[in-house]
This record gives structure tokens, sequence and C-alpha cells, in this order.
């Protein structure tokens, strides 16, 4: 799940944690920073920059991480099942609407991943 100030913003989808192999594991935890990215295949996104060992890690919309995933992290509105979920596309403008001014005026976004679920104080 993606909060921003402890609020919930969208829960994601990923792989599972596989030692950080390209291509079948989620990403190691720790803060990375984000940017824009565009390209035909999923249009307006994502990108975590500097994964130790990957490249081209995206926030990209998916709804089953097995099938459509390669290591990026797909925001979804409700988690369905075990690495799969509903209306991604919807999500991912969420999350976009969220962090876009801040990188439109050049400001740095980072996103901390964390492996075990988000745990009130």
């Amino acid at each position: 799940m993606i909060l921003y100030e402890g609020r919930l913003i969208t829960c994601t989808i990923e792989l599972p944690w596989k030692n950080n192999l390209a291509g079948v594991s989620c990403i190691p935890e720790g803060e990375y920073e984000l940017t824009k990215r565009w390209s035909p295949k999923f249009g307006r996104h994502l990108q975590i920059l500097n994964v130790p060992g990957r490249e081209l890690i995206l926030i990209h919309p998916a709804n089953e991480a097995l099938r459509e995933l390669k290591g990026c992290i797909a925001p979804v509105c409700l988690i369905t099942g075990a690495g799969k979920g509903i209306r991604s596309r919807m999500a991912l403008i969420t999350l976009k609407s969220l962090v876009a001014g801040a990188l439109d005026r050049h400001e740095t976004v980072f996103i901390t991943i964390k492996s075990k679920p988000y745990e009130s104080d």
C-alpha cells in the first residue's frame, strides 16, 4: 500500500521476494526517488530510480502481479487475492495526481518500500 502523511492513497501488488532477481522479484526495502516516465506500452507512469542491481523499475498499471509484472509495482484500488487487484489504471491516476505537482516543480519525491504491512502507532 502507498501512504502519504499516514493516509492510504492506494493499495499495491508486486512479485514475491526472490533475492532481488531481475524480472522475478520485488525490489529491496529502502527509500527511492521517483520520476515521471512515458512509454508507448504504459503511457504516463512513474519510475523508481537507483534500485540496487536493477533498472527500469516502474510503477505502472497491472491487475495480476505474476502475469503482468517483471519486478515493478502496480497500484490497485482493491486487493482481490495474493498478487491480484482491480482498477489499477484508476489507482495510478490517483497516485500520479499526488506527486505530479511536486515533480513538475522539480522537487524530489521519494517512496519508501517496506515488506511489513503498515501498522499504526
